[in-house]
């Protein structure tokens, strides 16, 4: 995993972007066949694997524990990166870091001790994000951008894949993008990205796109892929996230 680096002048530079990489959602996956639909999309060029776990209680939806990305840990080197919507997430984080994590993403409105767990994260050598959902205001990270490698923006309420990208999102982003400045910290969006959505999001600061079902409804995973990612020159060196 790529050392994290530290963080520089947080300077506000919300255009420059050093490209953009894909992390597909496996919550769209065949379950039926999830190793072999991580192979597929490691060999279509994926850049991360997105892992949606799923409590039941933070949100309306049950999906993966440690043992399923300890299953399919083997099908690929490609980072895992693991977005936790559950509460509490703090008592579980060493278990999903062991079954494979290699970024681990918590949620602000679940985590009354979100400085702690960001260093908890990182001191199990993993890199560190927080999720906001759409009611949430990004002041809420303020704090915390220092102990951050990630910042996911959910553009849809979580809990369920397949939903509609909400554009009043986009004013979040483009905040976020601002605060960063040049730290490497990478910002990612989860939640209706498409080929339609995607030039927005881009536009407004994002560099890591999540997609489920805009990727595995197709039967061509490298064209989605290839896509949804643009090549934009940039600058300003990539954040170093797990890759």
């Amino acid at each position: 995993m790529t050392k994290v680096p530290s963080h520089g002048s947080a300077e506000p530079d919300p255009r420059v972007k050093a490209g953009v990489r894909i992390a597909p959602s496996i919550l769209s996956a065949d379950f039926a066949r999830l190793g072999e639909e991580v192979r597929a999309i490691d060999a279509a060029g994926c850049d991360f694997v997105h892992i949606d776990v799923m409590d039941g209680h933070f949100v309306p939806n049950l999906t993966f524990g440690p043992p399923v990305i300890r299953a399919i840990r083997k099908h690929t080197a490609k980072p895992f990166d693991v977005h936790l919507m559950i509460d509490p997430a703090q008592p579980y984080l060493a278990e999903y870091a062991e079954a494979g994590a290699d970024i681990i993403t918590v949620h602000a409105e679940a985590d009354t001790h979100l400085d702690r767990s960001l260093q908890v994260i990182r001191g199990l050598g993993k890199q560190a994000g927080v999720s906001l959902n759409p009611g949430t205001p990004e002041t809420v990270i303020e704090y915390v951008l220092d102990r951050l490698d990630l910042i996911l923006v959910m553009t849809v309420n979580p809990g369920f894949g397949g939903q509609e990208f909400m554009p009043g999102q986009l004013e979040k982003i483009r905040r976020i993008r601002a605060m960063i400045g040049r730290r490497p910290i990478a910002l990612e969006v989860d939640g209706g990205i498409n080929a339609g959505t995607a030039p927005l999001v881009i536009e407004a600061g994002a560099d890591v796109l999540v997609a489920g079902s805009a990727v595995f409804r197709g039967n061509d995973y490298r064209a989605t892929i290839d896509a949804l990612r643009p090549s934009i020159a940039s600058g300003v060196p990539p954040a170093r996230v797990a890759g």
